[in-house]
């Protein structure tokens, strides 16, 4: 019997450079390919790939170029070299976790659709950008056999933006790294001398980015500042990728701006620390497909307050204090009675332990690798 050849759009594992469908690429594949010797995996990726991305010896890993990090290039990477490389593999599938698909090859594909923000939120793209996701994702999405997508609202919206039938989206819910653990108190106190003045603070994480509420977040924090006789900070981990008029605009305006400290991009470590070390996550964004740092405080033993829209409630369950991303007074609020009750922040500890439970890079793992069978499945039934 032939062994079973996927081939994998492995472009996003760049080693240091893990964003959050990065974090899914590396930790499923890590464990599927592991899982599953009797499988060739083809590796695509669009640079020379660092090693640790090879997790077993039934990776091979192929270097395709031009490196795709623009439209244009997207489109020359994804319809010309990664066309050409599948019609010299013949693989049984194409997988694509971050959801980018190649329309010229017949080649039956399984795209993993993490979010359509860009369908909700076009004008925080930059207009090449908006273009390409709005021109190319539908139909990518007619294009896959099947689709695997982070939340059941995820699944909604692809049915409903794409005509997409219910049965072919699979909901493979993200997981957490296990190295997110509660600290000791000593330990929380020597990250805050490190980062907030010895201080408790707020933490946000993800890239600076408009659908990420920072502007809000930021107004928030300093009608919290007025009103709050606390002295307690704002942190802010992330890039500055998007960092718009109206983000800048709303940090400048800050009464309160020296109390906000940006860390900038932090390693997997460091973050646990961080994260662990927060007096809460402020999670407050305005469209999320999942929302791992939801999940990665759970496990840390810190209080989450999120927004009541998209995934957001869905992830995070009865776990979170809850707060409208549209009305800064809201979130405001929910700052004021997470800081100032302990009971309540125990409380959203302990439910947020619980809840972490439902979420696992094993248990994604063993989704998606559902998903790829009823992909492979389908084309051997046509």
């Amino acid at each position: 019997m032939p062994r079973i050849r996927i081939a994998v759009n492995t472009r996003l594992l760049i080693r240091n450079r893990l964003d959050g469908i990065g974090w899914f690429t590396y930790e499923t594949l890590s464990r599927i390919t592991k899982a599953h010797p009797e499988v060739s995996f083809y590796f695509f990726f669009d640079r020379k790939p660092d090693p640790g991305f090879l997790f077993s010896d039934n990776v091979k890993p192929i270097v395709i170029s031009p490196q795709a990090r623009h439209p244009l290039l997207f489109v020359v990477w994804f319809e010309i070299s990664v066309a050409r490389m599948l019609r010299k593999i013949k693989p049984d599938l194409f997988l694509s976790p971050d959801g980018y698909l190649s329309l010229s090859t017949r080649t039956e594909s399984l795209a993993v659709m993490h979010d359509l923000n860009f369908e909700h939120f076009p004008a925080d793209l930059p207009w090449l950008v908006r273009w390409y996701y709005r021109f190319f994702f539908p139909r990518f999405a007619h294009k896959a056999v099947r689709i695997a997508t982070v939340s059941e609202y995820s699944k909604r919206d692809i049915i409903a933006q794409y005509g997409v039938p219910d049965s072919l989206v699979d909901v493979v819910y993200n997981g957490s790294s296990t190295k997110f653990v509660p600290l000791s108190a000593s330990e929380i106190s020597q990250v805050r001398t490190t980062y907030s003045d010895g201080k408790p603070y707020f933490l946000f994480v993800g890239s600076l980015h408009p659908r990420k509420n920072l502007a809000r977040l930021f107004a928030a924090f300093d009608l919290f500042r007025d009103e709050s006789p606390d002295d307690i900070e704002l942190l802010v981990v992330g890039e500055k990728l998007w960092w718009t008029r109206s983000i800048r605009e709303s940090y400048e305006n800050m009464k309160h701006r020296d109390n906000v400290h940006f860390c900038g991009r932090l390693g997997m470590d460091e973050l646990c620390r961080v994260t662990a070390s927060a007096l809460a996550v402020t999670y407050v964004s305005c469209f999320e497909g999942f929302g791992i740092p939801i999940v990665e405080a759970f496990n840390a033993g810190v209080p989450v307050i999120t927004s009541n829209v998209t995934s957001m409630p869905e992830v995070a369950a009865e776990a979170a204090e809850y707060v409208d991303p549209y009305d800064a007074g809201s979130i405001k609020n929910a700052l004021k009675r997470v800081s100032s009750s302990p009971e309540l922040r125990a409380h959203l500890v302990e439910l947020g332990f619980k809840r972490s439970r439902d979420f696992s890079w094993d248990k994604t793992a063993q989704l998606l690798w559902e998903s790829i069978q009823k992909a492979m499945n389908q084309h051997k039934n046509i």
